[in-house]
């Protein structure tokens, strides 16, 4: 009887220790490439779908995929979940949000990988591909440029992009920012987007 008991003890033991544990497979990733569209990502859904198409792609499943984008009816730092969020690599990338919008976070151009865990070309590289779409403010809220809110891809509009290298012309906040830089310029075209040193590139967090 004894027996019995200890066993199941153990079993439970090991039941919950099971689900304490952290699960740090990839839950944060830069898109490898834009859709083909610029700015048009579809909206938040189709922006949504692309990431959970790439996670996928990578052997990532059973994840939720929100891209980090914010419209005018929604703020990107909304979107996400609650974390901890890891990279390709199982590093950790942030514990919640709040770490995530204030100095708790690691992203930087080493840590900020693509779904197939490469490295994503920043200043110095050639090209320079650095600024991230996210139409959102320093805090995650929405700011007033984001294509459409993820509609337009032409000559019209401009998206608030960011930093993953967390390098810019100088050492302002601004330039330092991975989610609140600058604004694009010449529309929310792919063209367009490389005006500045960017390719239409956006993060993925599982919000799960």
């Amino acid at each position: 009887m004894k027996k019995i008991v200890g066993l199941a003890s153990a079993a439970l033991f090991f039941s919950l220790f099971g689900a304490a544990a952290q699960d740090n497979s990839m839950s944060f990733f830069v898109t490898s490439a834009n859709p083909g569209k610029g700015g048009d990502l579809g909206g938040l859904v189709g922006a949504d779908a692309y990431c959970a198409t790439l996670a996928e792609a990578a052997g990532v499943t059973g994840k939720t995929w929100k891209a980090y984008l914010s419209t005018d009816a929604e703020n990107a730092k909304d979107r996400i979940g609650a974390g901890p969020w890891y990279n390709a690599k199982g590093e950790k990338i942030a514990d919640d949000v709040a770490s995530l919008h204030g100095d708790g976070n690691t992203i930087s151009k080493q840590s900020a990988l693509d779904e197939k865990g490469n490295t994503v070309a920043g200043r110095g590289d050639k090209p320079n591909q650095h600024d991230i779409l996210t139409g959102s403010k320093p805090d995650g809220t929405a700011a007033p440029e984001t294509c459409g809110n993820w509609t337009m891809g032409g000559a019209e509009g401009a998206a608030i992009v960011g930093h993953h290298d967390r390098m810019g012309l100088n050492d302002s906040a601004e330039a330092k920012s991975w989610n609140a830089s600058h604004a694009t310029r010449g529309g929310c075209s792919v063209d367009a987007f490389k005006g500045t040193g960017g390719a239409g590139l956006f993060y993925c967090f599982a919000a799960n």
